[in-house]
């Protein structure tokens, strides 16, 4: 837990998943930013604000702590469990504060909008787009972020679907962009799903705003795809991560007896998996779980695991997320199940995989990416 004080009060606040890392905080400036924008705009105690995108519930908890109801609306199922730990390390009662996945909607009317702009323009596209219906007609959306993950083109979506926009001073390498409802926009409807091949396979794949390698497929699944094994028997597979769910459609295509569960944090990967399989093998079933990876999997559960682990979480470049997911897969792999993993050949994942593995072997690779199975 570290220490953060805010303009509503001092907060013990931690990342989820939990960091080896004592220099990473749960908060930035940008959220420092969009905190103190509120509290000096003298919005009174009690009323209504939502938040979009709070990685690790330091803007929720502390609206919540200043009296603010707060509804808190992301995609990240990790976001939401660091939400309501950091809550109740607070002593913060959960009826202040509301989460929203990202496939369902935040109830209007909306007078008060804090939101953290997202990586993924197609993502900030898609909530802009679907919050504009439930703004009021005095409602004000602050963004932020920090100056080196902003866009140029934030301040351009949120004139289009809010009203014109004022940029802030930078303060501590943040800035915020705050723009008033505009009632005489009429911005429609953008179509921001992509769709692309799987292979030659004669599938395509859907892939909603803001999934990891939404407009092509990315390289590690493209060398992982051509090793997936074909067997006779009924495995239990998990694509672990699944984005889009090529490497669990794949499977299933290549196994027409095994049981497929596809599993990410992303409540919009899951959604986009799930259409998929159904357009891929109609008529199958398949369980689509949006879970933090197979921590909570009963052991042995699983025969095949198949994962394009992800290097990073936000902005943070590391292997922790990876090593979590190496560590739930032994736990949750049968006895001589086996873990198929695709990786960049530095990350060195032949070496970490060895933790947690006795057998580890490499399939196939390229110059970049490397096929490893550990079992």
């Amino acid at each position: 837990m570290q220490s953060c004080d805010t303009p509503f009060g001092s907060l013990e606040l931690d990342r989820y998943p939990p960091t080896r890392n004592p220099t990473l905080q749960p908060w930035d400036a940008a959220d420092l930013y969009l905190l103190q924008s509120l509290a000096d705009s003298g919005l009174p105690s009690g009323s209504r604000v939502l938040v979009i995108n709070d990685n690790f519930g330091s803007l929720a908890c502390a609206l919540a702590q200043g009296g603010y109801q707060v509804s808190s609306w992301s995609d990240s199922l990790l976001a939401e469990r660091a939400l309501w730990g950091n809550a109740e390390h607070n002593g913060l009662a959960a009826e202040g504060i509301r989460f929203i996945d990202s496939q369902r909607l935040p109830e209007g009317p909306v007078d008060q909008v804090l939101l953290r702009i997202p990586k993924s323009l197609a993502l900030l596209e898609d909530q802009l787009s679907r919050l504009r219906p439930l703004l009021s007609t005095q409602a004000v959306v602050t963004a932020g972020a920090m100056l080196k993950h902003l866009p140029p083109s934030a301040g351009d979506l949120l004139a289009r679907y809010v009203g014109s926009y004022r940029a802030s001073l930078a303060w501590k390498k943040a800035r915020l962009l705050s723009a008033r409802m505009d009632t005489t926009l009429a911005p429609g409807t953008p179509q921001l799903s992509s769709r692309y091949a799987l292979g030659d396979t004669g599938c395509e794949l859907l892939n909603l705003p803001g999934v990891f390698s939404r407009e092509r497929l990315d390289p590690g699944s493209r060398v992982l795809l051509p090793c997936i094994p074909q067997a006779t028997e009924a495995l239990r597979v998990v694509d672990l991560g699944c984005g889009n769910g090529a490497l669990g459609i794949q499977a299933a295509l290549n196994n027409p007896l095994a049981e497929l569960t596809f599993i990410d944090e992303s409540h919009a990967a899951v959604a986009s998996a799930a259409q998929n399989f159904a357009a891929a093998c109609a008529g199958r079933e398949a369980r689509f779980v949006v879970a933090d990876g197979l921590l909570d999997a009963e052991p042995g559960s699983a025969d095949l695991v198949l994962c394009n682990p992800p290097f990073h979480q936000q902005q943070v470049i590391g292997d922790e997320i990876a090593m979590r997911l190496f560590q739930q897969s032994r736990r949750a792999l049968a006895q001589g199940g086996e873990l198929w993993v695709v990786g960049n050949r530095h990350l060195g994942y032949h070496v970490k995989l060895r933790r947690f593995f006795k057998e580890v072997e490499q399939l196939g690779g390229n110059s970049k990416f490397v096929v490893l199975r550990a079992r």
